[in-house]
């Protein structure tokens, strides 16, 4: 507006080191033309050689990345994914779980979260590298919101993660695809309702 660039030292002075873990911020927004959450979480899960810890409440991945989680399985990583028991849109629950189905069979652990509405949004891969931020693996938050994820670099960060990862699966429900397979067939009618829309969602 007054024809000044902010751009000098003055609005961005160099900052002196702090600490000695390695950080990224991660932002996407779809007005830029910008899916950096996107290839976050793809690149994250390829690259993974022993294991991925997701924790996730709007678990909707589209096929390249369901895809990159059942061939990690097929290579050896361990594949736990962590969802809400309780949802708290009942149209984005059901179209979530109604899509598990090649998960499970693919062999990726799904557990759902019991004591309360899950809302945690983190990844960690092979104990060292780790994520966390607002994005959720599902079509709206990687191509059309604005989401914002740090990323860290650290085994002590991405160990604390995984405790606490761990602590919430003792109050969790691991499902079997012969369990998901014989959910109420009121589920499934809902499910196959919110088909349409699920790249929406």
């Amino acid at each position: 507006m007054t024809g000044n660039l902010l751009g000098d030292d003055s609005y961005f002075p160099a900052l002196d080191l702090q600490g000695k873990v390695y950080t990224q911020i991660v932002k996407s927004s779809p007005v830029s033309g910008r899916f950096e959450s996107y290839l976050l979480f793809l690149l994250s899960i390829t690259s993974a050689q022993k294991s991925i810890h997701i924790a996730n409440p709007y678990f909707l991945p589209d096929e390249r990345i369901q895809e990159a989680l059942i061939n990690a399985v097929k290579r050896g990583v361990k594949v736990v994914v962590l969802t809400p028991g309780i949802g708290d849109h009942t149209t984005v629950y059901a179209a979530s779980r109604g899509g598990f189905g090649p998960f499970l069979l693919g062999g990726v652990e799904i557990y759902e979260y019991q004591p309360a509405l899950m809302h945690s949004k983190g990844i960690v891969v092979d104990g060292v590298w780790a994520s966390i931020g607002s994005a959720n693996l599902d079509n709206r938050s990687l191509g059309i919101n604005e989401e914002v994820n740090l990323v860290v670099y650290d085994a002590g960060f991405a160990a604390q993660l995984e405790q606490s990862f761990q602590e919430d699966l003792k109050y969790s429900i691991k499902l079997t695809y012969e369990a998901w397979s014989s959910r109420p067939f009121s589920e499934k009618i809902l499910e196959m309702i919110m088909l349409p829309a699920k790249h929406q969602m």
